[in-house]
């Protein structure tokens, strides 16, 4: 393999609840959230493909365009949370600005050793999301940002996984051919897609980072990258 695609979220780097985000935060019963129902709140805002709660027509379209727009992002996830009970306006942009955070995301534990193993064979790595909002604070604020040669993200080039329009945006940038390229991701449909263009695929289970100490490390052996 000439380069190695990584999606963000549930892969590089986890979205993980700290109890101080949801203090004084109730649903509309006045139930506290926290526990397994902060858990579930961030499972719903994080989920890569699918609807996680009720639309209308209006917030339908912002969730499924989310990644295009910051604009129908926030209007997208404000509704996930009145949807799942936050209904004080507060409370709501309080958690919202949590997701919008780079420095929110924890990192899984291999993923410095991954990105340090490929720089040092000389394996181009990006960084393909679908997201909209800057994630390259997170790698710069962790000194990984040297790492990765291109980060391409939906919302600044105006396509999404799955569409092959993205993939083939990211291996142009990285200056190399699909053939030679991994994708490595956490959802078969949106990452799995990459393969439609001819790169490779290895999916990783985007369980809490605990959980998960050497997943990248093996995804990258698997194909021959030791």
């Amino acid at each position: 393999m000439e380069a190695v695609l990584f999606d963000f979220s549930g892969t590089l780097f986890r979205l993980e609840e700290h109890p101080s985000w949801f203090d004084g935060v109730h649903d509309a019963d006045g139930t506290p959230v926290d526990g397994a129902g902060a858990a579930e709140l961030m499972r719903r805002m994080t989920a890569p493909v699918g609807e996680t709660v009720e639309f209308d027509d209006a917030t339908r379209h912002a969730w499924r365009n989310r990644d295009l727009d910051p604009a129908l992002h926030r209007q997208a996830y404000l509704h996930v949370l009145a949807q799942s009970g936050v209904t004080d306006p507060a409370h709501a942009e309080s958690v919202y600005g949590r997701v919008i955070d780079a420095d929110s995301w924890t990192p899984y534990p291999d993923t410095e050793a991954v990105l340090k193993k490929l720089a040092a064979e000389s394996v181009r790595v990006g960084v393909l999301s679908n997201i909209a909002f800057d994630i390259r604070p997170a790698f710069v604020d962790r000194g990984l940002d040297r790492y990765v040669d291109e980060f391409v993200l939906s919302f600044e080039v105006g396509h999404v996984k799955p569409q092959p329009e993205i993939f083939r945006h990211a291996v142009a940038a990285l200056g190399v051919d699909p053939a030679v390229t991994l994708m490595v991701g956490d959802s078969d449909e949106a990452d799995g897609a990459a393969q439609e263009i001819g790169c490779s695929f290895a999916l990783v289970d985007p369980v809490p980072t605990a959980q998960r100490p050497d997943a990248l490390l093996k995804a990258l052996s698997a194909f021959g990258i030791r």
